[in-house]
């Protein structure tokens, strides 16, 4: 019997239970894999907490994970056993074994380690529907990063630079902005101890942004509007603060007829398509050393409640995984 972390009611991260579960065989069009690693991400806090709703009651957490082919099975052609995979956006990766649908389910090139891919197949790949399909960033673009310091965002910084673009950061703390500013940033402010979008404005020349990626919510509602040239686009990708109060749009036409979006990567790797595009865009800056992934913290699967504390008292930097 394998070991899973099953959550039978919504709650803190005690709700997070190291149990047996046995995760059954492949079906058709499916493959079951050993795991060697589970990302953590903020979208388990929110199935956690119940702000998203789990289909079902209780469940296994996780939602991102790498490992070995185990089985197949029928009909599976995309894979073999002892095929090295990886894939986001699965329920239940904080578990030993899994099993998977083949079709969301990426080949890891020998390159990249599996912890690696465990660690970035959200993050990365969130980064890269970001910056090149959500506002397609180039040389000319000026952008502010919230949280510039946390898993998206330390790939978003690196990758962005290496597009060409004037990169901007927001961060917690003096190590955490430093950590920013070797990993692509030109300028990180302190929100702290700094008014945002007063800097912003100081580091532009009055100029602002051309776009605002925003996955901190609340804290930095309205200020991400406000550092937004006329015409520009809020993606707002995440609410790691709280929820946002309801919005009136009016608002927006009175900050300069601004645009906004709120992107979810699952929209954007809808096709196997575009999720292979994604996923070799994400493996090869990461392969040619353009973004170099950081993996600030790894917890063995049992202490899943640590993880989870951690993450939401922003003591983290880089990309979390647990280890199994």
């Amino acid at each position: 019997m394998s070991k899973a972390i099953i959550v039978k009611e919504t709650g803190g991260p005690e709700v997070l239970s190291f149990e047996d579960h046995d995760p059954g065989q492949p079906g058709k069009g499916e493959i079951l894999v050993e795991q060697k690693a589970a990302g953590i991400n903020f979208i388990d806090v929110y199935f956690r907490t119940g702000l998203y709703k789990s289909e079902k009651m209780p469940f296994v957490a996780g939602k991102e994970g790498a490992g070995i082919v185990a089985a197949v099975g029928e009909g599976v052609t995309l894979f073999k056993t002892g095929d090295r995979v990886a894939y986001n956006g699965i329920n239940g990766t904080y578990a030993e074994k899994i099993v998977v649908p083949a079709d969301k389910a990426v080949l890891v090139p020998k390159e990249i380690e599996l912890e690696t891919a465990a660690a970035v197949m959200l993050k990365g790949m969130t980064a890269e529907y970001l910056l090149r399909r959500t506002y397609p960033v180039d040389s000319d673009t000026v952008l502010l990063f919230h949280a510039a310091a946390g898993g998206v965002g330390l790939i978003a910084g690196q990758w962005a630079k290496h597009l060409g673009a004037t990169v901007i950061g927001t961060a917690g703390s003096k190590e955490k902005c430093d950590l920013a500013l070797k990993n692509g940033y030109d300028h990180v402010i302190n929100y702290r101890e700094q008014d945002f979008v007063k800097e912003v404005g100081r580091i532009t020349e009055g100029r602002k942004c051309d776009v605002v990626y925003d996955s901190v919510g609340k804290d930095t509602y309205p200020g991400s509007l406000d550092c937004l040239r006329p015409r520009g686009l809020w993606a707002t990708f995440g609410q790691s603060s709280g929820k946002y109060e309801p919005i009136d749009t009016a608002i927006l036409s009175q900050k300069g007829s601004l645009y906004v979006t709120r992107p979810t990567l699952f929209s954007y790797v809808s096709t196997r398509a575009e999720l292979e595009a994604s996923a070799k865009a994400l493996f090869d800056v990461i392969a040619s050393g353009a973004v170099k992934i950081t993996i600030g913290q790894k917890y063995p699967l049992a202490e899943a409640q640590k993880a989870h504390r951690d993450l939401e008292g922003r003591k983290t930097t880089g990309a979390s995984i647990l280890t199994i």
